[in-house]
């Protein structure tokens, strides 16, 4: 296959596929026969592309074939003359332009719907919205590819038994269901933020898709300000990607990270998104984040960062989404801003409470303290027991270097 058309079939696999599949799923109520029904689009798309050239619309030629696979396959069963219909209709409808938005919005919210566990969520939402294989989806969360397909056909399973509906959720329930939708997209970057386990410190796949995810939520939904704070969230943190390790894939902390590195246009990108979501008035949790990730994307070097700012931020963030997590991130900016003692003074009760016993940022945070007190041997306690409760290799091992150096 030519470079050209293979570049097409897959320019139009990542741009189609999600608006594709929404659009047949909701035509024919089954997950499983509209994935079949693209991928077998898709694998027309090759072989028809190399030999006739690519299409003036490739989008609307993929959308067109793959609802006549849908029909083909319907024509083997029994008992669905009427989807059959319906998608005749639709596939006579060649030339017409058609408003996919509100199906990928009702794709979303079924994939990401909470009668699902979290992990089916997360790969269900990038099997079907995110065009990722099976075996992608499990390397990038360290399972089996058998494991993960299990999990996914699990998942579509649940969606038919359990009757989930495919649609958008009421105007009453949407708060709450896209506060869901946001946590899964924000968990997938969270991995490829900081992977929980392998080799690799960054997995720049996820956090590519996570924020692939963000965009299409806030091009479907561009009223909704937490969208565009968990978008701006992604870009800012994001833009620090290529200066989190070194040549070696070792960490590289915050301070020592070399700014040139930065991406300056996703900083921009960033706080554009979120200066347009804070004029609604309405700061919520990921719009407080991104805040937070603008203050330390924006200072020029670390003694430029304002972090009492940062700390008000987050006694904020604590007052309307209360969290332990939150106290440890008060905690760390209280330290920079007020010095050592006031941070301890906020995480000790965290420390004291034993919920986050095996949260490894709560005892990274105790041993910068400490080491800012002063108390090596303290410090060197707090970071082995910051690596014991890691999987990942390359964030056990540096803690590890960070307890050793302390003794």
């Amino acid at each position: 296959m030519s470079s050209a058309s293979t570049a097409a079939v897959e320019a139009a696999f990542r741009r189609e596929r999600a608006a594709v599949l929404a659009t047949l799923i909701r035509h024919v109520g089954d997950f499983q026969l509209a994935e079949d029904a693209v991928q077998d689009a898709f694998a027309t798309a090759i072989a028809t592309w190399e030999r006739d050239g690519v299409p003036p619309n490739p989008g609307g030629w993929i959308t067109v074939t793959a609802r006549r696979r849908a029909i083909d396959r319907l024509r083997r069963e029994r008992g669905l003359e009427d989807r059959v219909e319906r998608l005749r209709a639709e596939a006579e409808r060649e030339g017409d332009a058609e408003d996919d938005g509100p199906d990928r919005l009702r794709l979303i919210f079924t994939c990401c719907h909470p009668a699902l566990a979290i992990e089916a969520r997360v790969a269900l939402t990038l099997r079907m919205l995110g065009g990722l294989t099976t075996d992608e989806i499990a390397r990038a969360f360290l399972v089996s590819e058998q494991a993960m397909a299990q999990r996914i056909v699990r998942a579509k399973r649940k969606i038919a038994t359990a009757r989930i509906p495919y649609r958008v959720p009421a105007d009453e329930d949407l708060p709450d269901r896209l506060a869901g939708v946001l946590a899964v997209v924000y968990l997938i970057f969270n991995e490829g933020w900081a992977a929980t386990g392998g080799d690799r410190l960054v997995r720049g796949e996820l956090c590519a898709e996570a924020i692939r995810l963000g965009r299409m939520l806030h091009a479907l939904m561009p009223d909704e300000p937490e969208v565009a704070g968990l978008l701006a969230l992604m870009l800012l943190h994001d833009s620090r990607r290529d200066a989190r390790v070194d040549s070696r894939g070792e960490p590289v902390l915050l301070d020592d990270q070399d700014r040139l590195l930065w991406d300056r246009g996703r900083i921009r990108e960033g706080e554009r998104l979120l200066e347009s979501a804070l004029r609604r008035g309405r700061a919520g949790p990921y719009q407080l984040q991104a805040a937070v990730a603008a203050l330390y994307a924006t200072a020029e070097s670390p003694e430029e960062t304002d972090y009492a700012q940062i700390a008000a931020l987050y006694a904020e963030l604590g007052r309307i989404a209360p969290s332990p997590v939150v106290e440890v991130n008060r905690a760390v900016a209280l330290g920079r801003a007020c010095g050592a003692e006031q941070g301890l003074r906020v995480l000790e009760p965290v420390l004291r409470s034993g919920r986050l016993d095996s949260y490894a940022p709560l005892h990274v945070a105790h041993a910068d303290l400490l080491e800012r007190l002063g108390d090596g041997a303290r410090a060197a306690a707090a970071y082995a027991r910051a690596a014991a409760c890691v999987e990942n290799e390359v964030t056990r091992a540096d803690l590890e270097r960070r307890a050793s150096a302390m003794i």
